[in-house]
């Protein structure tokens, strides 16, 4: 009887679990978690802090899934290794465990530069896990004085997170901008002033240059003060039990649309890969949580012999601050159209008669149909594109078009 091992417990992990069952129920699963809780759903744990959530209802499957499915989880340990000739993955305790088919689904970690004099700081955290999110939590107090170094995704659903629950809260970043990697100069602008409005201080453009206890000096020649750090520069993709493996990595783990690393009977799946990006016909990391799981479910059918492609994952992201939502979706290349609204902006990018993507900033509805036009490349000239420009809506397509698509309504 097969035996499949995944290392990771995330989305990734669970979509590769519920792959192989979608195929096959016979066969042990055997999960490898570094972290000691059952797989939740990471988003959440900036909701966690705001006291919108709970530990129960931020688990991403319900009590009883790993019983269901048939799986062992080893809970806090850590894979090492892979012995591709001996079919084992070796763990940090000196054990191993033995696999028939292996997927790869370690995630990634935090990105910390070597700060000179980081380590004279007594308070200072990371905000990638629920482990950060309680460790985090025990040093807020009502007059504390937090620095984020980082206006990504990650830092600011900090800054949400944890307003209201500290004196205050200054975001530096490198960048001029906040979320210079989703967002352009005018969209961050119109976020940047919203999160302003709600109490976060920014400090764009500049970065440490070193720390000293609670203090940072920029290399601006500006000082802040702190009582709480949190490091939310980056990420790095986990790849190195591949790499030693043998196997190919760049900036992730390189797969191919069957989740296929190039060694054999290894898949890779989520924020530890590069998968192939259907909006500019490129290999990237698209560290994102629906590209995490159908990586995973494609993984596990072919881990269990079954056949699953997975080729029209585009990069894309929902998120919102203090009620401002948005979305971005594919690559920012051609002629940009825009449509103003009240409280926000919606800009498309258009080239060699296709959808490319996308930045919607408060005026997120229904913006799966642009989601659609880019991932099924769908010429222009056969839609609306007028309306198409003004608002997301069944119309843009022909009747013949929303009957297939749709199931005959139209």
């Amino acid at each position: 009887m097969k035996h499949y091992v995944i290392i990771g417990n995330g989305t990734a992990a669970v979509g590769c679990i519920e792959g192989i069952r979608s195929v096959s129920a016979d066969g042990g699963i055997t999960v490898i978690s570094a972290e000691n809780h059952p797989v939740y759903s990471r988003p959440l744990i900036s909701y966690y802090l705001e006291g919108k959530t709970d530990l129960e209802k931020m688990r991403y499957r319900g009590e009883g899934f790993y019983e269901i499915n048939g799986c062992r989880v080893i809970y806090g340990r850590k894979a090492v290794s892979v012995n591709t000739s001996g079919r084992t993955v070796i763990l940090d305790d000196g054990s191993s465990v033995p696999y028939d088919s292996l997927c790869v689904a370690a995630g990634s970690r935090p990105f910390v530069p070597p700060f000179p004099g980081l380590e004279t700081v007594g308070k200072k955290f990371g905000f990638m896990t629920m482990d950060d999110a309680l460790e985090l939590e025990k040093a807020l107090s009502e007059d504390a004085r937090v620095l984020i170094v980082g206006a990504g995704l990650i830092g600011l659903k900090c800054a949400e997170g944890i307003c209201g629950r500290v004196g205050s809260i200054t975001v530096c970043d490198l960048a001029d901008r906040v979320l210079s990697s989703i967002l352009d100069a005018d969209c961050a602008a119109i976020v940047q002033d919203h999160l302003e409005k709600n109490g976060i201080s920014f400090l764009l453009g500049d970065s440490v240059d070193k720390f000293c206890e609670s203090k940072a000096y920029m290399k601006s020649g500006k000082q802040i003060d702190f009582d709480v750090l949190v490091l939310a520069v980056g990420v790095r993709a986990n790849t190195e039990l591949v790499k030693e493996a043998g196997g190919k990595v760049n900036r992730g783990i390189i797969i191919n649309c069957r989740a296929e690393t190039d060694l054999e009977d290894i898949y890779a799946a989520g924020d530890c890969t590069e998968g192939y990006d259907a909006s500019t016909g490129t290999n990237r990391v698209l560290a994102i949580l629906p590209n995490a799981y159908m990586q995973g479910y494609t993984a596990g059918v072919n881990m269990a012999g079954g056949c699953s492609v997975h080729d029209r994952a585009i990069p894309m992201n929902s998120i919102g601050f203090f009620g401002l939502h948005m979305m971005t979706a594919g690559s920012y290349e051609g002629e940009m159209t825009e449509e103003k609204i009240p409280a926000g902006i919606k800009r498309l990018f258009i080239k060699d008669g296709i959808l490319k993507g996308f930045i919607l900033v408060g005026a997120c509805e229904r913006a799966g149909i642009y989601t659609s036009l880019i991932r099924d490349r769908t010429p222009l000239d056969t839609i609306d594109l007028e309306l198409t420009k003004k608002v997301a809506t069944n119309l843009i397509f022909s009747q013949e078009s929303r009957r297939k698509k749709f199931g005959g309504i139209v």
